[in-house]
């Protein structure tokens, strides 16, 4: 048989992906996706958007469209990311992707040749890191804290002659899969660190839109909004969490440079994204559906992250256990004592009905296993307590 290439040897099964059967199992209650509850779509704004499109439209959505993207959801895109506060002048372009993940993907391409490095936070997303890890990047990988990425050991690792990142990769917004939120003196930090630096930020910024409380609105206000003219920042943002993950819908605001070359990689990738999800999607923020919807999803997602929190501080162990406090997005991030594995947690879990996703499926070396990410997004709210206490009592037993 011919031999595979180097590129898919260095890829790794997604454990989410490999765990995600586990939310169609009625008898496991699953904290591994992390993505809206169906019951939340919404359906009839899609049924009442495409009734009332006219027909020659209709006719476009089911076309090839161009390579950049629908143009009329490119030009709602721009107003609602310029009232954002992000800059949308001729010297940036949106490019729309199929989802966030293709949008990290072609990034990669066009920078990464195979032994360059990549500086990523630990614990950081999966897919971002499977991503990086095709093209044959070496990553390092940097400890948040409760504010953001620890700078110290950034600005080491960016003065670190043979480390030479070409990318550095954040997720500041409702981290997945720490949850956390950045603060703004560490943004603020951040960006004087790297002022003039070689390097391009990748912010990728899928929750901003999920913050629980208005006082925390002003947290998501953006790097690249603040900080586009002293170094190069590529924004990427997606439909996934804010509208409906099945759109496979994201986009990337970048340098014109830098979005013509991932134009022309995704040109060989799938020519386009679709155009009947661009239509639907320019629709619902044309008509200015977003903001009442994410209103409810924000709503819908702190009742039950204020379920689980309950249930984690009834039910944990009181000693030796912590776990963060989200103030949006769809996440916590429990941590345990450095000799206990978070693989030998969920196997008892699982066998008791909780499943959750293991610590080092998030590590950008595959060492540390002693945290775990819950999901509290897509669980129904009447089955998070008891979940929550299957997965304690397994720590329990292995404590």
């Amino acid at each position: 048989m011919t031999e595979f290439s180097n590129s898919i040897k260095n890829l790794r099964s997604s454990e989410i992906r490999r765990l995600m059967s586990l939310s169609a199992d009625p008898t496991i209650i699953s904290f591994t996706g992390g993505m809206p509850c169906n019951e939340i779509f919404p359906v009839d704004d899609i049924d009442e958007m495409w009734g009332n499109l006219a027909r020659n439209v209709k006719q476009a959505a089911f076309q090839y469209g161009p390579t950049s993207g629908y143009p009329p959801l490119i030009e709602s895109l721009k107003k609602y990311l310029s009232a954002k506060g992000l800059p949308v002048d001729n010297s940036q372009k949106i490019l729309i992707t199929t989802g966030a993940q293709q949008a990290i993907n072609l990034l990669t391409k066009i920078f990464i040749d195979p032994g360059d490095r990549i500086i990523t936070e630990y614990p950081s997303f999966i897919g971002a890191l499977a991503a990086f890890k095709s093209y044959g990047a070496i990553l390092k990988g940097i400890p948040l804290d409760g504010e953001g990425i620890i700078i110290e050991e950034l600005e080491k690792a960016l003065s670190d002659k043979w480390l030479k990142p070409k990318i550095l990769y954040l997720t500041p917004y409702f981290h997945n899969p720490a949850g956390i939120i950045y603060s703004k003196k560490r943004k603020d930090e951040l960006i004087s660190l790297l002022s003039g630096k070689d390097v391009c930020l990748l912010e990728d910024d899928p929750y901003g839109e999920l913050y629980f409380s208005e006082n925390d609105r002003e947290l998501t206000r953006t790097i690249k909004s603040t900080a586009n003219e002293k170094f190069p920042v590529c924004y990427v943002g997606s439909f996934a969490k804010i509208f409906g993950p099945g759109m496979r819908l994201g986009w990337l605001l970048a340098p014109v440079e830098v979005v013509d070359k991932c134009e022309l990689a995704k040109q060989s990738a799938d020519a386009c994204s679709s155009t009947f999800t661009q239509v639907l999607a320019n629709e619902f923020l044309a008509t200015n559906k977003l903001p009442p919807f994410t209103a409810k999803l924000r709503a819908n997602c702190a009742k039950r992250a204020e379920i689980m929190l309950k249930a984690l501080e009834t039910y944990m162990p009181s000693k030796g256990i912590s776990w963060t406090r989200p103030k949006g997005g769809f996440y916590i991030w429990v941590t345990m004592p450095e000799n206990i594995s978070a693989t030998d947690v969920l196997n008892i879990a699982i066998k008791k009905g909780s499943a959750f996703v293991i610590g080092n499926a998030f590590d950008p070396e595959e060492k540390r296993n002693n945290c775990f990410r819950l999901a509290f997004s897509f669980t129904p709210e009447d089955k998070i307590e008891s979940g929550i206490k299957i997965i304690s009592d397994a720590i329990k037993s292995l404590l």
